[in-house]
């Protein structure tokens, strides 16, 4: 692995080369180069890499090329610049930042903005040191963003840290932090929040980039005071008139296509029916799945999801590279091909399929014809990241029994309404029948029982409610520790016993995903990185995630990708109805309501 040299330790080197008094390390000849500054498509191009850098981009020369330089042929396919992801959460891929990179190198995403904030809830700054020390030792390039709401929301739900103004502004110090996180807490900045707009003030004054998330429909004044806070992105819009609001307020627009929240068909309306200058608009995966990065791959998914959508080539090209680049100030050394960059090359034979043959980061090939070069493990985790689990008992059926307020027949409840493909919930109303003094859903209903179990303290304090959207032809509990943002244990089920069942095996594998019936244990994932990633290769966790899908369409789930949107029940800054351990949030209205709405 080349080691990223900043460009002001190689401007002597990178001329010597470019002038022809030195040969380069690495010369690519006869491509075609995709140039994102011009949109151009310049044949018979030789590009020359020394130290990782690009030193020229040109007609061929042969003198840059010496006894020891490495000669790839391009043979008249295209130069694509490496793909960059403007927003993921590494730990939602269940991998640590080596298996994450290992994923997404054969893909092209060569460098990556992330926002560790899944495991600063449950370790705090520390948890967020380990991510970006981690990043240090992988070919890929990744930004680091502090997490600016740990907890998301701090009256709604206890995580396992916080993260205070002062965290922010000792880790803007890191070389590899490029900002704050997206500020999720948006009634908060529209409302003036002390601590929120100190994090943003800390991170302005460092002249780095504050990240947004808008989760609202409003676009109204909590929209404009939102975006005249600071925040120059958003990546959860989900509408063309989404789109066009944060762009047309000189914020980017980050369309996304995670492994359930598609949103880029309807955002991407804005350019290709709208005719808004594309400049403004970046490309994001935020939450995808191990299996969803083996099957339909990183970034370069979600280029073609553009494409077909009707976005020109190298108009998605360029949303994905140079946009993403200079949004975040650092275009002098990724997001094109040019003197001075990274040598973040991908030899493509096709533009509207993004068909890549071969990766190239820092100028090392790291991966052919889809197949990469895995990375050794260099980095250890201390065993205090693989203890987060603090329970003091095991789980009982009576934890995930709801009481019914008085000695009615039925009650009228609020309930969660899953909506496919989307993040977002709703906040439905059902009619739902009592026995022996509980509530007692009938399978016909296709309600399921929810819970939030306290999981950092070892207060095991647990809210409970009902969700809509997981019909399943048979008994069942599914528990995880993966349970955006504050990551306590949340289990779904239909029965109580198989709920605890779910609950005790997850908390004796310290961390994970477990689907119960009463066949015992179907399909799980061991997660013992603070109970959110594992260490395993990324084939190794994909196919715990793909048996434990099938395990959960075998028992009558239609859902297409039943687990994100389980996910994110206990996140309580997305609408419209959320579970966390303190209760059901109401997020529209930003506060705790009861189960029972005539009670």
């Amino acid at each position: 692995m080349t080691k990223r040299v900043p460009l002001h330790e190689m401007t002597q080197t990178l001329a010597a080369v470019a002038a022809g008094r030195q040969a380069a390390d690495l010369v690519i000849r006869n491509g075609i180069w995709v140039n994102v500054y011009t949109n151009e498509q310049i044949p018979e191009t030789m590009l020359a890499v020394v130290g990782g850098r690009i030193a020229y981009c040109g007609p061929d020369r042969e003198e840059l090329i010496g006894a020891d330089t490495q000669v790839l042929d391009a043979n008249n396919r295209y130069l694509v610049p490496g793909l960059l992801d403007a927003h993921v959460h590494i730990e939602s891929s269940m991998m640590t930042v080596r298996g994450y990179a290992n994923a997404v190198l054969p893909h092209g995403t060569t460098t990556a903005f992330i926002d560790p904030h899944e495991i600063a809830n449950v370790l705090g700054l520390d948890g967020v040191r380990l991510m970006a020390e981690e990043a240090k030792t992988v070919p890929m390039q990744i930004y680091v963003q502090v997490p600016s709401c740990v907890p998301a929301a701090p009256a709604f739900e206890t995580s396992g840290a916080a993260i205070t103004a002062r965290d922010v502004a000792e880790a803007m110090q890191w070389d590899n932090v490029i900002g704050l996180g997206e500020v999720m807490n948006y009634p908060g900045v529209a409302a003036g929040d002390p601590q929120l707009h100190e994090e943003i003030a800390v991170t302005l004054r460092e002249r780095k980039a504050v990240g947004g998330h808008y989760a609202s429909e409003d676009l109204g004044p909590a929209f404009h005071a939102y975006a005249a806070s600071g925040p120059m992105d958003c990546h959860e819009g989900t509408r063309v008139e989404d789109a066009i609001a944060r762009m047309r307020q000189g914020m980017y627009a980050i369309l996304r296509q995670g492994s359930s929240e598609h949103n880029v068909a309807t955002q991407v309306k804005a350019i290709t029916e709208q005719g808004l200058d594309p400049r403004r608009a970046l490309l994001c995966t935020d939450d995808r799945h191990p299996e969803t990065l083996l099957r339909l791959g990183s970034i370069d998914d979600v280029v073609r999801v553009a494409i077909h959508e009707g976005v020109e080539p190298m108009t998605a090209i360029q949303m994905a590279t140079l946009n993403t680049a200079e949004r975040f100030g650092v275009s002098q050394d990724v997001g094109s091909i040019g003197p001075g960059r990274y040598a973040d090359v991908l030899i493509v034979r096709d533009l509207h399929t993004l068909a890549i043959d071969t990766v190239i980061a820092a100028g090392v090939v790291v991966a052919s014809e889809g197949k990469g070069q895995t990375s050794e493990a260099a980095f250890v985790f201390p065993d205090s990241a693989k203890r987060s689990l603090n329970f003091d008992r095991p789980l009982q059926e009576s934890d995930f029994r709801i009481s019914a307020p008085d000695d009615r027949d039925e009650v009228l409840c609020r309930v969660i309404g899953i909506v496919e493909h989307q993040v977002l919930t709703r906040a439905l109303e059902e009619r739902v029948p009592i026995k022996d003094g509980v509530l007692a859903p009938t399978a016909a209903s296709g309600l399921a029982h929810l819970a939030v179990v306290e999981r950092h303290s070892g207060s095991m304090r647990t809210g409970r409610a009902l969700v809509k959207g997981y019909e399943m032809s048979c008994p069942f509990g599914l528990a995880s520790t993966v349970a955006h943002d504050s990551h306590n244990l949340v289990v779904l089920g239909t029965d109580p016993t198989l709920m605890a069942a779910a609950g005790n095996r997850v908390a004796q594998l310290q961390g994970g995903i477990c689907l119960v019936s009463d066949e015992g244990v179907l399909a799980e994932i061991p997660l013992p990185i603070a109970g959110l990633m594992s260490e395993d290769p990324v084939e190794v966790v994909a196919a715990r995630a793909d048996a434990l899908h099938q395990a959960l369409r075998d028992m009558g789930c239609t859902l297409e990708d039943a687990l994100m949107p389980f996910f994110f029940l206990a996140l309580p800054v997305i609408p419209q109805l959320r579970l966390t351990d303190l209760g059901l949030v109401d997020v529209e209205r930003f506060e705790i309501v009861s189960l029972f709405v005539d009670n």
